[in-house]
Protein backbone atom coordinates (compact mmCIF):
# COMPACT_ATOMS: atom_id res chain seq x y z
CA UNK A 1 0.00 0.00 0.00
CA UNK A 2 1.31 3.56 -0.64
CA UNK A 3 3.60 4.55 1.90
CA UNK A 4 4.93 1.34 3.29
CA UNK A 5 8.41 1.36 3.95
CA UNK A 6 10.80 -0.84 4.72
CA UNK A 7 14.38 0.19 6.65
CA UNK A 8 18.10 -1.72 5.67
CA UNK A 9 20.62 -0.72 7.47
CA UNK A 10 24.31 -2.64 6.38
CA UNK A 11 27.16 -2.99 7.41
CA UNK A 12 30.08 -1.83 5.43
CA UNK A 13 33.69 -1.97 6.76
CA UNK A 14 33.94 1.77 7.71
CA UNK A 15 30.03 1.98 9.51
CA UNK A 16 27.13 1.43 8.40
CA UNK A 17 24.95 2.41 6.01
CA UNK A 18 20.90 2.88 5.54
CA UNK A 19 18.93 2.48 3.13
CA UNK A 20 14.46 3.04 2.39
CA UNK A 21 13.05 1.65 0.01
CA UNK A 22 9.45 3.26 -0.28
CA UNK A 23 5.72 2.21 -1.95
CA UNK A 24 5.94 5.80 -3.70
CA UNK A 25 2.04 5.56 -5.76
CA UNK A 26 -1.50 3.78 -4.63
CA UNK A 27 -1.05 0.34 -5.54
CA UNK A 28 2.20 -0.41 -4.63
CA UNK A 29 3.46 -2.69 -2.61
CA UNK A 30 6.72 -3.51 -0.73
CA UNK A 31 7.76 -7.33 -0.75
CA UNK A 32 10.68 -8.33 1.23
CA UNK A 33 12.45 -12.18 -0.01
CA UNK A 34 15.21 -13.92 2.08
CA UNK A 35 17.26 -16.99 0.50
CA UNK A 36 20.69 -18.15 -0.42
CA UNK A 37 22.19 -15.51 1.99
CA UNK A 38 20.40 -12.62 0.33
CA UNK A 39 18.01 -10.66 1.13
CA UNK A 40 15.63 -8.77 -1.94
CA UNK A 41 13.47 -5.85 -1.13
CA UNK A 42 11.57 -4.77 -3.65
CA UNK A 43 8.63 -2.24 -4.73
CA UNK A 44 5.89 -4.17 -6.65
CA UNK A 45 3.16 -3.09 -8.51
CA UNK A 46 -0.59 -4.89 -8.18
CA UNK A 47 0.33 -7.28 -10.86
CA UNK A 48 3.78 -8.15 -9.24
CA UNK A 49 6.15 -6.42 -11.59
CA UNK A 50 9.24 -4.93 -9.91
CA UNK A 51 9.60 -1.59 -10.01
CA UNK A 52 12.33 -0.56 -7.76
CA UNK A 53 14.57 -3.61 -6.20
CA UNK A 54 17.66 -3.37 -3.68
CA UNK A 55 19.59 -7.12 -2.78
CA UNK A 56 22.08 -7.19 0.32
CA UNK A 57 23.96 -10.34 1.37
CA UNK A 58 22.46 -11.11 4.79
CA UNK A 59 25.85 -11.72 6.80
CA UNK A 60 26.02 -7.43 6.38
CA UNK A 61 22.80 -7.02 7.27
CA UNK A 62 21.99 -5.70 10.49
CA UNK A 63 18.37 -4.15 10.42
CA UNK A 64 15.63 -4.59 8.37
CA UNK A 65 12.70 -2.76 9.72
CA UNK A 66 9.05 -2.97 7.99
CA UNK A 67 6.41 0.04 8.56
CA UNK A 68 3.64 -0.14 7.59
CA UNK A 69 1.60 2.50 6.85
CA UNK A 70 -1.39 2.82 9.52
CA UNK A 71 -4.57 1.15 8.33
CA UNK A 72 -8.16 2.45 9.06
CA UNK A 73 -10.36 0.83 11.24
CA UNK A 74 -12.87 -1.70 9.20
CA UNK A 75 -16.66 -1.21 9.58
CA UNK A 76 -17.44 -2.89 12.95
CA UNK A 77 -14.34 -3.20 14.20
CA UNK A 78 -13.55 -1.76 17.43
CA UNK A 79 -10.36 -0.29 18.23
Amino acid sequence: MKGDRVEIVVDTNDGSRAYEIVATRAGRRVEVTIGRGVVEVAEVTRTGTPVRTARFMASRLLALVEHPVPRPPEPGETL
